[in-house]
């Protein structure tokens, strides 16, 4: 299971990678495994706002429905319409072109209450 130690963590599964102000917004590798083959994602809309730990959208899979949790609080800059054509991304690259959405940080200080790359493999058992 990849685990990329440039990234940030929730317990959800969501991945966060912070730049500045902004941040791009992802399911883990653990979590599209857990989901199974994503079939449907629901995505909100550029210039919506997101809170920290509320769900901002859901991604249907063969074996579950989940909602998708925001790490960080802010305004939605771009959403990976990729997703609404295309959905597997999120399985074969969750890290990469399978992010979900880029938001602009409204509190920057939210990124330190994420898990480290360290905290997230000892909460998934790796």
């Amino acid at each position: 299971m990849l685990i990329p130690d440039n990234l940030k963590y929730t317990k959800e599964h969501e991945w966060v990678k912070a730049d500045g102000g902004t941040a791009i917004i992802g399911i883990t590798d653990y979590a599209q495994q857990e989901l199974g083959d994503v079939v449907f994602v629901e995505l909100p809309g550029v210039g919506e706002s997101v809170e920290q730990m509320k769900a901002f959208g859901t991604i249907e899979a063969v074996k579950a429905v989940s909602d998708i949790f925001s790490p960080l609080t802010g305004k939605i800059t771009e959403v990976n319409t990729q997703l609404e054509s295309s959905p597997g991304i999120m399985n074969e690259d969750p890290y990469g072109e399978g992010w979900i959405i880029k938001i602009e940080i409204s509190n920057p200080s939210e990124v330190d209450k994420l898990l480290s790359p360290a905290d997230y493999k000892e909460l998934v058992g790796e």
